[in-house]
Order: C-alpha cells, then sequence, then structure tokens
C-alpha cells in the first residue's frame, strides 16, 4: 500500500505570524536611559563590545571597524531598529540592533544582536533588551508583506552559558551548529592542476559583481541562506582582505543563465570570463593576541553548481592558504555549517583543517 504524499499546510499571513505588537516594550532600568544608537555613537559602542567580549572570553575582538557597520546599510531604520542604555555619564552600558535583508526570497529574516556591560548584569537587563529586540523583530517580519516562512536568529558561541540560557528563556531554539577550523600553514600546500579553461585568478572590483551573481547561484541550495543584493553584497567588508581573495574563471564561452536569469558574466561586459568559484578572505589582526596566532580568514567559499566536481574547491583553498602563507600568517581559518549538503567537513579533514571551536544560532520559526 502506498501512502499518501504529505502536503504542507498553507502558511498564515506574515502579519498573522509574526503578531508584531502595537508597541515595541523599551526596557526599564534604574540608572539607564535609552534612546536609538546614532553613527556619533560608534567609538563609545566599541568600547562596550570590547568590555563584553573580554570578559566572556570570547576568542575573537570585535574591531572599531566592525562596530562601525552596524550603522551601515541603506535598508536600515536605526532609530526604529536600534537601542542604546546609557548610564549617568553618557556611557553605554546595553545596546540591541535588530536588522533585515532586502534580498530575502524563501525565508524572511530578522537577526538580533546585542550586549550588555559586565558590570550591569544581574539586573534583567540581557532579558529585557532580548525582548525589545525580538518584539521589534516581528514588527519588521509583518512589514516586510513577503508572505513566506519567517525566521528571527542570533548567534553564540557554544560556551556562552549565560548567553544560551538567555535565548531559551526567550523561547528561542538551537537550530543550527557550527565549527571554527584551522589548518596549520607550517604543512604543505597542495597543489592542484584545473581542467582545460580554468584559471586561478586573483579578486579584482571588475569581477565582483561576476562573484556575486557565483555566490547566489552556489549557496541557493544551502540551508539559511539567501540571495545577495548588489547592496548587501558589499556591505560588512571592513576586514576584508583583497590581496588575500582568488577566484576560478572559465574562459569559454557561457551558453545558459544563472538562476537569477542573468549570464554569469563579469561586470565589465558580455565578453567577461565566467567566474565559476570563489574564496573571499578577510584579515582580523585584532583577534591574533586572543588566538595566540596570526590567521588567515576564509569569509565565503562557493562553487557554481554547474562547475562542481572539477576540483575548484580545492584549488580555491590551496590557493588561498598559499595567499595567506605568503602573507606572513600561521594558520588559514574559516567556518563551517555542520550540516553543510556540500561534504565540506570531508574535504576541510582531507586538507588538514581541525576544529578549534564552535557556535551556534539560536531561532524563533514563524
Amino acid at each position: 500500500m502506498t501512502s499518501a504524499p504529505t502536503t504542507r499546510q498553507p502558511l498564515a499571513p506574515i502579519a498573522e505570524r509574526a503578531a508584531p505588537p502595537a508597541e515595541v516594550p523599551v526596557p526599564q532600568v534604574d540608572g539607564l536611559t535609552w534612546r536609538p544608537l546614532a553613527v556619533a555613537d560608534a567609538p563609545a559602542l566599541f568600547r562596550l563590545v570590547s568590555a563584553v567580549e573580554e570578559h566572556d572570553q570570547h576568542p575573537f575582538r570585535t574591531s572599531l571597524e566592525e562596530t562601525e557597520e552596524i550603522f551601515e546599510g541603506d535598508w536600515r531604520d536605526l532609530p526604529r531598529d536600534t537601542l542604546v542604555g546609557l548610564d549617568a555619564d553618557g556611557e553605554p552600558r546595553a545596546y540591541a540592533s535588530v536588522d533585515t535583508r532586502p534580498g530575502d526570497t524563501t525565508v524572511v529574516r530578522a537577526f538580533v544582536q546585542g550586549a550588555v556591560h559586565p558590570q550591569w548584569r544581574g539586573r534583567a537587563v540581557g532579558r529585557q533588551v532580548l525582548a525589545w529586540s525580538t518584539a521589534r523583530a516581528r514588527q519588521l517580519l509583518a512589514a516586510s508583506g513577503k508572505e513566506l516562512p519567517a525566521r528571527i536568529a542570533g548567534y553564540v558561541q557554544d560556551d556562552d552559558a549565560p548567553e544560551r540560557r538567555l535565548f531559551e528563556a526567550a523561547g528561542f531554539t538551537a537550530t543550527r551548529f557550527y565549527s571554527t577550523l584551522r589548518r596549520d600553514l607550517s604543512l604543505p600546500v597542495p597543489e592542484v592542476t584545473l581542467g582545460e579553461g580554468l584559471r586561478v585568478v586573483p579578486w579584482t572590483p571588475e569581477l565582483d559583481e561576476a562573484t556575486r551573481l557565483a555566490h547566489n547561484d552556489a549557496f541557493r541550495d544551502h540551508w539559511g541562506s539567501e540571495p545577495a543584493t548588489p547592496e548587501s553584497w558589499v556591505h560588512g567588508r571592513s576586514m576584508f582582505a583583497p590581496e588575500w581573495s582568488v577566484l576560478v574563471v572559465d574562459d569559454t564561452p557561457a551558453t545558459s543563465t544563472g538562476p537569477d536569469g542573468v549570464a554569469p558574466r563579469a561586470s565589465t561586459g558580455p565578453d567577461g570570463p565566467v567566474v565559476a568559484g570563489y574564496l573571499l578572505s578577510g584579515r582580523y589582526e585584532q583577534d591574533w593576541p586572543v588566538a595566540g596566532y596570526s590567521s588567515g580568514y576564509t569569509e565565503t567559499l562557493g562553487v557554481r553548481r554547474d562547475y562542481r566536481g572539477r576540483k575548484i574547491a580545492v584549488a580555491l583553498l590551496s590557493a588561498g592558504m598559499a595567499a595567506y602563507k605568503a602573507g606572513g600568517v600561521e594558520y588559514a581559518e574559516l567556518d563551517v555549517d555542520t550540516e553543510n549538503p556540500s561534504g565540506a567537513h570531508g574535504l576541510y579533514a582531507s586538507l588538514g583543517y581541525e576544529k578549534k571551536d564552535g557556535s551556534r544560532m539560536y531561532s524563533i520559526e514563524l
């Protein structure tokens, strides 16, 4: 007897599922006054974030340039999507930020982040800040008008038990897990020979739009990934290391278009090469004293679906490691989803990558 196929129940309207409150509850904490963040707050916010990361012994340190990225993005509404709690001296002691991205087409998402200064903990500040963030996230999801599955999400280090408990008490569930891997660059870097027409080239600004199109194609079968728009693609590049970023291009003519209906050509014109794969890197020197070693970080690695099985990922990783090594650093690092569908874990292990630490995504699925 053949069982009947299961059918997905139709979603209720996003405005109903998100259940947005009419008003977002501003925290009530003796000694703190609350207002939205402003661009001029970046240095003071950086001091707050640094104090939190040092106290909580995070394996990284956020730079001032990364802190300033909170204020960037034409899609952001800072007066409504950010909050800071100031003490009597005007110093930030807690903050929250909620961010959505304009390109979401399969799941509409709102990401929450925030922190409370160690000296202000134990007063329910974190609970109230997260409640504010969650309420504002619900408003943003409802206002998107996108009749899609929806998600409110935040990221936590695996060993940060207090923050894990905070998210869990607020109704979030750990739904995805990530591993930070590192590879000792004193080991030999493999040499890879690519097939005819394929070659490794340095990243250039002229090839960046073609790289974005390659990224959207490469990640359309990855959980949690949504298309990058031209605006969101270039957001968050304060630590970008172009000298450590490489592409694999195909010089042969392309005959098809990608999933977005656009031929995977370079932005310089229709006769440019196809970007078949890419490795974009970051240089996080502020992390090196904490880690105890220097490293090059692989931000994003992807291969177009039509080009898989042709050693492109190995060639990119090898070229990236060679660039890091030439730059005088000791390790290559990257993060990977533990449920990555492309077999990435086996690939990284075969190249000598080992787990350093981990993080997880907490979410409310709507």
